[in-house]
């Protein structure tokens, strides 16, 4: 993970990390010159960890450990470093293992949750995806991040995902730009499918699926997508990585853009009748 991070639960957290690498250094009464000698690191390696100025490996962590006489605590706080690691991911990282393990990681958050709020500014959410647009847009970024084809499989999983919207007492609240009704991610004929679908979706009792219109006055700009899963959790799709929030005050600050996204949205017929000027479009 790089020494800057999108998100303050990141910084936060690393922050927290370095703090206890540096309470286990005054302890033991070590200065940082004499742990970077004993350690035989260059003499400014000490400084840059405590100070988050670069992310330490398991391996600095055992050795700042060793050398502090607390060899014991090393393998916790290469757990938390893991922890951290998981909150920021690159897309190429998060991907070499294919698009089926992506998919499947991603599950049981959606199991544990009962309340789902997402915007999307330029794909239909996946819980409300056709087999047919879901295989479109993953073969999409197989073919462009040069990925090995799992597609067929890493489709099945996000369908198998989309049991949570029949299952459990759980309710829906998404919300798409009308762009995204018109963006060709895949051929007319798919998308076609996929309007009708999202049609009969504003009918489910457990969804509440709003459009913003795309001639509306914004209090709120498009913004890239993200999933709130209950109050506890907050995933963000940015153009370089995935990102995981958990921060109470940075959760707090997507259900704030939640509700003004949701209030210039509209829902039921006005909803339907823009996917169905989306359709005609087609036609």
């Amino acid at each position: 993970m790089s020494a800057t991070s999108p998100s303050s639960s990141v910084q936060q957290a690393r922050k927290a990390l370095a703090d206890r690498l540096r309470d286990i250094r005054v302890e033991s009464g070590l200065t940082a010159t004499a742990l970077a000698e004993e350690a035989g690191w260059h003499r400014t390696k000490v400084s840059k960890l405590e100070h988050t100025a670069t992310s330490p490996s398991a391996a600095d962590i055992r050795t700042w450990c060793r050398v502090c006489g607390v060899p014991e605590q090393a393998d916790e706080l290469i757990a938390a470093l893991r922890a951290v690691d998981s909150m920021y991911v690159e897309w190429r990282r998060l991907l070499r293992t294919g698009l089926r393990r992506q998919q499947e990681a991603r599950l049981p958050v959606y199991e544990r949750t009962r309340r789902f709020r997402a915007y999307s500014s330029w794909l239909v959410p996946g819980l409300l995806q056709t087999r047919a647009y879901t295989t479109a847009v993953l073969r999409s970024v197989q073919k462009r991040s040069g990925l090995r084809d799992d597609v067929d499989a890493a489709v099945a999983s996000r369908m198998e995902r989309q049991h949570v919207l029949h299952s459990g007492d759980r309710r829906f609240a998404l919300l798409m730009e009308e762009a995204v009704l018109r963006s060709a991610v895949c051929d007319a004929s798919t998308m076609a499918g996929q309007l009708d679908h999202l049609i009969t979706c504003t009918s489910l009792p457990q969804v509440s699926l709003g459009v913003i219109p795309m001639g509306v006055g914004r209090t709120r700009w498009p913004t890239e997508g993200f999933w709130i899963f209950d109050d506890k959790q907050v995933n963000v799709e940015l153009v370089s990585g995935y990102l995981t929030i958990t921060q109470p005050g940075e959760i707090a600050e997507y259900a704030q853009a939640f509700t003004e996204l949701a209030a210039m949205a509209v829902y039921g017929d006005q909803a339907r009748a823009l996917m169905r000027r989306a359709l005609g479009a087609l036609h």
